[in-house]
């Protein structure tokens, strides 16, 4: 039934004004709209609703994704923006953060300024 609808992705932020720099600003997302509630961008086709929310507590887990097609060039650029990407105990990851999933894909995690954890994956 939901096959052909739009799918709009959700991530909650503290400081809303924050969240839109860091969506806009360093990852490059485009704006759609914002009010008091949340921002709205676009995430190559599917909307991003990024809502306020003071008391929110970060999830332990990868809440948002993107698949890019060279994950050593998008992690060197946005580090170069600063972003921090994660290193995680036990995991055999390279020193830019990238880790090999058995199936042969490539993941590197970084956080959003409210704590998210978010990917990048090279297929």
């Amino acid at each position: 039934m939901l096959h052909e609808s739009e799918l709009v992705a959700f991530a909650t932020t503290r400081d809303l004004k924050r969240a839109r720099a860091f969506f806009e600003g360093t990852l490059g997302l485009r704006l759609l709209s914002e009010d008091e509630y949340a921002a709205v961008f676009d995430a190559h086709g599917t909307k991003l609703r990024v809502t306020a929310a003071p008391r929110y507590v970060p999830r332990p887990f990868t809440i948002l994704g993107w698949v890019v097609p060279d994950i050593a060039a998008t992690v060197r650029a946005l580090a170069a923006k600063g972003v921090a990407f994660e290193h995680f105990h036990g995991m055999n990851q390279d020193a830019l953060g990238g880790w090999g999933a058995p199936g042969g894909a490539k993941v590197a995690w970084f956080k959003d300024p409210d704590g998210n954890l978010l990917s990048v994956t090279q297929l």
